[in-house]
């Protein structure tokens, strides 16, 4: 079986196991205690902790370990958005964060707060003067990760993070999908992660808070981790995670070179060997080994499951893998094509056979997914007047069968007619603008219709 989803979660590091099998013997007691076996585990803590710090590019004491890289993200907010209460009740985030990000704008948004959001351009990125205009006053906090965890795109940490530092809002980083590279760039305030990311064991998260931001834990304090991370700390796993972290670091500019030299192979082959794919994120600012594409015409659950059924395990932003039945939050931001989403994410070591095994396989799975689908007949065509307008009722249909029964009917209208798709699918408000896009025709606009929403398109060519 070939994993590619290690974006999600990244395969043990052989130094973490390791790290892991020895603490549990070294490591079992209270690190609080002043006896042997505690002043032992003391040890072995404070030298994660300084393992860590090492590597963020920060203090030993701005470092707290948590229980995943979730709670990291959810304390740092709500303590510095505690910690500047009087400043103001505004928090800014891009629109593409992760969902730890966005649940914690949600909250405070809920609790009386006001969330802006910063949008991003077409390959993932932000703008950091879209930073600085969304600053005001009474900001709070500001919230950018420092590479997105579906497309791969890197943000521009640094100079966002000195917009942010001239207005005196402090900038909390996601970091959880690039720390395993390299430290984040640029003067931020807070900075969460966590290490199943880079190959550390699961439930561990790191908060860094820099010395001198305001920051008021929130909930019942401990006295362990500063009081901003209660309960007895992991131990085990916490070495196991700074031990891992420093190991893929030694490793990472030599296996970023092969990463990214596979990941730019598949960029480049799979439009070649696919057709109607729409290859997405940042082509040169991105992280090594995550490369996304999104496929006309499929179902991205049935493609997940044929390549499952192939060896491969991948990842998809599609709706149609989803339960709610909407198009990944990161895809829809970015107006990009969500159906038949595809998210490759190489692991560190992962054999150049299995890369090019995969792309031996993609082209007659597609092909396979969307023989099933078939090319069905609008199930209703009413012609306009002139016949220069056809409606294409797909109601009640999901994603990808109202861009299909579009790509049907649009040879039957005249140059400068339109067709009309009817549709109750989230999904097509995002992926019929971008199949005009890739396939040369104007998307005019949607209106509202007796049921669901009307979607228009002129036929240019």
């Amino acid at each position: 079986m070939s994993y590619f989803d290690a974006a999600s979660a990244a395969p043990l590091h052989p130094v973490a196991r390791q790290a892991l099998l020895a603490s549990l013997d070294e490591g079992w007691a209270d690190p609080a205690r002043l006896y042997r076996e505690g002043r032992k585990a003391r040890m072995l803590l404070d030298a994660a902790r300084e393992a860590v710090a090492e590597a963020v590019g920060c203090r030993a004491d701005e470092v707290v370990f948590t229980s995943s890289g979730t709670r990291a993200v959810h304390t740092g907010v709500a303590g510095a958005l505690a910690g500047r209460r009087r400043v103001g009740r505004h928090l800014i985030v891009s629109a593409v964060e992760h969902s730890s990000v966005l649940h914690s704008a949600e909250a405070f948004e809920a609790a009386g707060g006001t969330v802006g959001h910063v949008a991003v351009n077409r390959a993932g990125a932000v703008d950091p003067s879209a930073y600085a205009a969304a600053l005001r006053q009474d900001t709070a906090l500001a919230c950018l990760q420092s590479a997105n965890h579906e497309v791969g795109t890197v943000q521009p940490v640094a100079q966002v993070a000195e917009v942010c530092r001239a207005a005196g809002v402090p900038l909390l980083v996601d970091a959880a999908q690039s720390l395993g590279w390299g430290p984040v760039e640029g003067d931020w305030s807070l900075l969460a992660a966590s290490a199943h990311k880079w190959g550390g064991p699961s439930g561990v998260g790191l908060l860094v808070v820099r010395k001198g931001v305001r920051f008021a834990a929130q909930g019942p304090v401990d006295e362990r981790e500063s009081g901003r991370a209660p309960g007895f700390e992991n131990l085990p796993a916490i070495v196991a995670a700074a031990a891992s972290l420093r190991a893929v670091r030694a490793e990472a500019a030599q296996e970023a070179v092969r990463l990214r030299e596979l990941t730019e192979r598949i960029r480049a082959r799979v439009p070649e060997l696919v057709s109607d794919v729409e290859v997405v994120g940042d082509p040169e600012r991105r992280l090594p080994g995550i490369v996304t594409f999104s496929c006309l015409y499929v179902d991205g659950e049935a493609l997940l499951h044929e390549l499952d059924r192939e060896g491969f395990s991948v990842s998809s932003g599609s709706s149609c893998t989803s339960s709610t039945l909407t198009p990944s939050h990161v895809l829809k931001a970015m107006g990009v094509l969500s159906e038949g989403n595809v998210r490759v994410s190489l692991p560190s070591g992962v054999a150049e056979e299995d890369v090019e095994r995969f792309l031996a396989v993609l082209p007659g799975t597609v092909a396979g997914v969307r023989e099933k689908l078939g090319a069905p007949a609008p199930a209703t065509v009413v012609q306009g007047e002139e016949a220069e307008e056809l409606v294409v009722d797909s109601l009640g249909k999901r994603c990808p069968i109202p861009v299909i029964e579009l790509a049907k009917v649009i040879g039957d209208v005249p140059v400068g007619g339109t067709v009309r798709v009817l549709s109750d699918d989230e999904a097509a408000r995002l992926d019929i603008p971008a199949w005009c896009e890739m396939r040369g025709q104007e998307y005019v606009g949607e209106e509202p219709a007796e049921q669901g929403t009307a979607y228009l398109v002129r036929r240019v060519s």
